[in-house]
C-alpha cells in the first residue's frame, strides 16, 4: 500500500485536508517512542487504497522541536512514496521555506496550494503554471475548507509517486554552492542516502548531522576558515536561511499578483484584532466569550429571559414534551434542549431493555438494571452537553480566535512563569488531558513542559463535565434556585486560577529559570467547515461511547458486585432487610474505612451511614472520571431506598439528588467534592501520559503527590470557608506564611549553591 505523507506549516489547513481525504477511516496513535499524536487514515478513490499520514505541523526540518524531528525522520527513514506539501497560498513566501527543504530530499513532492478560494476572494492571482515551472514540482490548487481539488491532488500525487525524483537545492546560487557540492559528493561516496539534504544540514551545523557524520565536519570547518562572509561571519545557518528566502523572493514571489483593494480587507482584520487582542480588553472579552459558550451549553434560562419577561411567553407548562425539552418558566439553552431530547430516547430505550429482564433471576435483574443500565444512563445523558461544548470550542479554534487568545495571554502568563505557547496545550485540556499533555512536547524548556503537564488536569476535560453539571444541577434542584452554568463556569475558572497559582509556586521554587520567548504567527480569520466540525464531533462521540461501553461498564459491574455482597458473600438483594444490609456490603466496608480521610473536605464521616458513596465515587473516578457519576447511578438506586427507585437518565442529577437527601451533605461539601475530583489525580490514561512525559521517576512521583496535595488543600479550604466564612482569614494567613517560608528556603538553597 502506498503511503502519502502530509507536511506543512501550522495553520496551513493540513488537518482539514487530512480529515477531508480520510473521513471516518482516520485513527490516532502515537509515534514510535514518543507520545506525540500520530494520525493515519486511508484515501479510497485511487486504484488501490492509499495510507495518508498526517505529520506534525512544522516550519522547517531542523531539529528544534520533537515535531520537526518526527517529520524529518519519517520522510528520511520511512521513505513514503510521496510527500504532499500543503502551502498556505495567502502567505506563499513563508510557507515555501519548508518546500525548499523538502526539495533537497530524494522523494517525490507535490505542492498542494491551499486556500486558493481565499486568494480568489481577495482578488489576488497566482500563475500556477509559471509557479510549477519555476519550482520544478507539481502544483495543485485546492481548498481544504471547501473540499475542492482533492481528487486532482491525489491523482497527481499518485502519478508523481511512480517516478523517482532526485533532490535539488535553491542554494546553488549562493556562496555555498561549491561547499554543498563537495560535501554531497563526500556523503554520496560513503553510501549515504539523501546526500544533498544531509550536506546542507551539515553546513548549517545541524546537531543530528554532526553526530551522524563527524568525519565530514572537518571539511566544512576548513572551508569556513577561508571563506568568512562579511555579512554573516561564521553563522552559516543564517547564510542558508537568507539564501532560501532570497531565492523565494526573486523566483517564486513574481508569480503572485496582489490586489490593491485587498489591503483594505486586511485593514478590517487588523481592526478586529485591535479589539480582540487589546492589551486591556482582550482578556475580559475572552472571559465573556467563554461564559457565552457555557451559557449556550448548560443554561436552563436562555439569555436570562425567565423572570425578565412574562412567564406565559416563555413557559410550556402543561405541554409534557415541550415542557420537558424546551423548559418550564424559561427556555433551555441549545445544549440542554439537545440533552433533553437525547435523555428521553435513552430512558425509553433502557426501559425496554430493562423490562426484558423483569422475570429474570434477582441477581441478573439487579446487575442489568441497578448496575449496568443505571450506570450507563447516568453517563450517556451527558453526551449531548459534551459534544455541544466541543462544538463551540472547535468553532473558536478553527476560526483563528484561540491562537489570538494564546497571544494575548503570553504577557500575563509570563508573570506566572509560563509563555503563551503553554496556553495551547492547556486549552486542549478542556477536551482531554492525554493529547494536551502530549502536546507539551512543543515547548522548548523542560521545566515549562513539566509545569504545564502538572497543571493541565486542572483544565477540566470532557470526562469531568458530568461531575460538574450533575452536582451543579442537583444543587439547583435541592436548593430551588441557582444557575448550573454559573456553577460550572466558576469551577472552570477555579481550575484555571489554581493552575496559574501553582505555576507561580513552581517557578519561585523548584523550577527557577528564564522563560523562553514565544513567537507565533496569527492565522487568518476563517469560517469553520461544517463537515470537519461534524467529523470532529463524531470522533469525540465515538471515543466517549466506546469508553462508556468498555471501561465504565466494567467498573459499574465491579461496583455493583461489591455492593451486592456482604464480606461473607451473602447476596444482599435476596434478604428481607436488604435496605439495612447495603451498609454492610463489601464496598461499604471499604468505603467506611477510608471515609474519615475525606472529613475535612465535607464528604467524609459527617455524612453518616451512606456517606461512603461519595468516597467510593471519587476513588472509581481515578480509573475514568465518568465513573464518578456512573457510580452514583449504580449505587443510588439500591443504597438509598432500595431497587424500587428508578434513577432517571438525566445525566446523574437524580442520583446525586438522592444521595443529597440520604446523606444531608451541604452545598459547601458538594462544591468541595467537585473541586476534589477536578483537581486530583486524573484518569489512568492521563497518569500514564504524564509518566511518559516526565524526564525522571522522581519528577513523576512528585507530580502525583502535587495533584493529591493540591486537590486536598483546595477542597478543604472550600468546605471550611463555605461552612465557616471567617476561616478565610486563617486559611489566607496560613497560605501566605507557607508561601513566604518556602520561597525563602529555596532562596537560601540557591545562595548556598552559588557560593559553592
Amino acid at each position: 500500500m502506498k503511503r502519502f505523507a502530509l507536511a506543512g506549516n501550522p495553520n496551513c489547513g493540513k488537518t482539514t485536508l487530512f480529515n477531508g481525504l480520510t473521513g471516518s477511516t482516520a485513527h490516532v496513535g502515537n509515534w514510535p517512542g514518543v507520545t506525540v499524536d500520530k494520525k493515519e487514515g486511508f484515501y479510497k478513490k485511487l486504484e488501490e487504497p492509499a495510507a495518508i499520514i498526517d505529520l506534525p505541523g512544522i516550519y522547517s526540518l531542523s531539529p528544534y522541536t520533537p515535531e520537526e524531528v518526527i517529520s524529518r525522520n519519517y520522510i528520511l527513514d520511512e521513505k513514503p512514496e510521496c510527500v504532499i506539501n500543503i502551502v498556505d497560498a495567502t502567505n506563499l513566501e513563508r510557507n515555501l521555506y519548508l518546500t525548499t527543504q523538502l526539495m533537497e530530499i530524494d522523494v517525490p513532492v507535490v505542492v498542494a496550494l491551499n486556500m486558493i478560494d481565499v486568494v480568489e476572494k481577495n482578488g489576488d492571482k497566482i500563475d500556477l503554471k509559471e509557479l510549477q515551472r519555476r519550482i520544478g514540482l507539481p502544483v495543485v490548487a485546492i481548498s481544504a475548507l471547501k473540499g475542492t481539488g482533492y481528487d486532482e491532488l491525489m491523482t497527481v500525487a499518485d502519478k508523481a509517486s511512480r517516478i523517482f525524483r532526485k533532490g535539488s537545492s535553491v542554494l546553488m546560487d549562493t556562496m555555498l554552492d561549491h561547499l554543498i557540492t563537495d560535501v554531497r559528493i563526500a556523503l554520496e561516496g560513503n553510501g549515504i542516502q539523501n546526500p544533498l539534504f544531509h550536506a546542507v544540514k551539515l553546513i548549517e551545523n545541524d546537531e543530528l548531522e554532526v553526530m551522524m557524520h563527524p568525519s565530514t565536519v572537518d571539511m566544512i570547518q576548513e572551508f569556513k576558515k577561508t571563506n568568512v562572509d562579511k555579512t554573516f561571519g561564521m553563522d552559516y545557518e543564517a547564510v542558508v536561511a537568507d539564501g532560501r528566502y532570497r531565492y523565494i523572493t526573486d523566483h517564486y514571489s513574481p508569480t503572485v499578483q496582489k490586489n490593491i483593494k485587498h489591503i483594505g480587507q486586511n485593514a478590517k482584520s487588523a481592526k478586529v484584532d485591535r479589539v480582540l487582542t487589546h492589551r486591556i480588553w482582550g482578556i475580559p472579552i475572552f472571559l465573556v466569550i467563554l461564559f457565552a459558550v457555557f451559557h449556550l451549553t448548560f443554561s436552563e434560562n436562555f439569555l436570562f429571559l425567565g423572570g425578565l419577561i412574562n412567564d406565559e411567553w416563555v413557559s410550556f407548562s402543561g405541554v409534557p414534551i415541550l415542557e420537558d425539552v424546551l423548559g418550564e418558566g424559561a427556555i433551555n439553552s441549545p445544549g440542554v434542549i439537545v440533552q433533553s431530547l437525547f435523555v428521553n430516547v435513552i430512558e425509553w430505550l433502557f426501559g425496554l431493555v430493562g423490562g426484558l429482564f423483569g422475570n429474570a433471576p434477582l441477581w441478573l435483574n439487579g446487575l442489568i438494571n441497578d448496575g449496568i443500565l443505571a450506570g450507563l444512563s447516568a453517563v450517556l445523558g451527558f453526551v449531548p452537553l459534551i459534544l455541544t461544548l466541543y462544538l463551540f470550542l472547535s468553532i473558536l479554534e478553527d476560526s483563528g480566535y484561540m491562537a489570538r487568545v494564546a497571544f494575548i495571554l503570553d504577557k500575563p502568563l509570563r508573570k506566572f512563569g509560563l509563555s503563551g505557547r503553554a496556553f495551547l496545550p492547556m486549552i486542549m485540556g478542556f477536551g482531554c488531558s492525554v493529547p494536551a499533555m502530549a502536546n507539551t512536547r512543543t515547548l522548548a524548556d523542560q521545566d515549562e513542559r513539566t509545569a504545564t503537564v502538572r497543571v493541565i488536569p486542572f483544565f477540566s476535560c470532557g470526562a469531568k463535565l458530568p461531575i460538574l453539571t450533575a452536582v451543579a444541577g442537583a444543587i439547583m434542584v435541592e436548593r430551588g434556585s441557582g444557575n448550573p452554568e454559573l456553577v460550572t463556569y466558576s469551577m472552570y475558572l477555579l481550575g484555571i486560577a489554581i493552575a496559574l497559582i501553582s505555576t507561580v509556586m513552581m517557578k519561585k521554587t523548584t523550577m527557577r529559570g528564564e522563560i523562553p520567548p514565544f513567537i507565533m504567527e496569527l492565522p487568518s480569520y476563517r469560517l469553520p467547515m461544517f463537515k470537519n466540525l461534524m467529523l470532529l464531533l463524531w470522533d469525540k462521540a465515538k471515543h466517549f461511547i466506546k469508553k462508556a461501553f468498555t471501561i465504565i461498564v466494567a467498573t459499574t459491574i465491579v461496583v455493583w458486585f461489591l455492593q451486592s455482597f456482604t464480606p461473607d458473600w451473602q447476596f444482599i438483594p435476596s434478604m428481607e432487610n436488604a435496605d439495612q444490609m447495603y451498609a454492610r456490603s463489601i464496598l461499604a466496608t471499604i468505603g467506611q474505612i477510608v471515609q474519615p480521610l475525606f472529613t475535612p473536605m465535607g464528604f467524609g464521616s459527617q455524612l453518616g451511614a451512606t456517606g461512603w458513596v461519595f468516597v467510593v465515587a471519587a476513588v472509581t473516578g481515578l480509573i475514568a472520571k465518568e465513573n464518578v457519576i456512573a457510580t452514583f447511578g449504580a449505587l443510588g438506586a439500591c443504597v438509598v431506598v432500595g431497587s424500587a427507585i428508578d434513577i432517571e437518565a438525566d445525566g446523574g442529577v437524580s442520583a446525586v439528588v438522592a444521595m443529597i437527601d440520604s446523606t444531608g451533605i451541604t452545598t459547601a461539601g458538594l462544591v468541595a467534592f467537585i473541586a476534589f475530583n477536578m483537581l486530583t489525580i486524573p484518569c489512568f490514561a492521563a497518569v500514564a501520559t504524564a509518566k511518559g512525559e516526565s524526564p525522571t521517576k522522581k519528577i513523576f512521583r512528585n507530580t502525583v503527590l502535587f495533584w493529591l496535595a493540591t486537590s486536598y488543600a483546595v477542597s478543604t479550604s472550600i468546605y471550611l470557608i463555605g461552612t465557616y466564612w471567617w476561616t478565610c482569614f486563617i486559611i489566607a494567613a496560613i497560605a501566605i506564611g507557607a508561601t513566604v517560608i518556602t520561597i525563602k528556603l529555596f532562596d537560601r538553597k540557591e545562595k548556598k549553591k552559588a557560593l559553592a
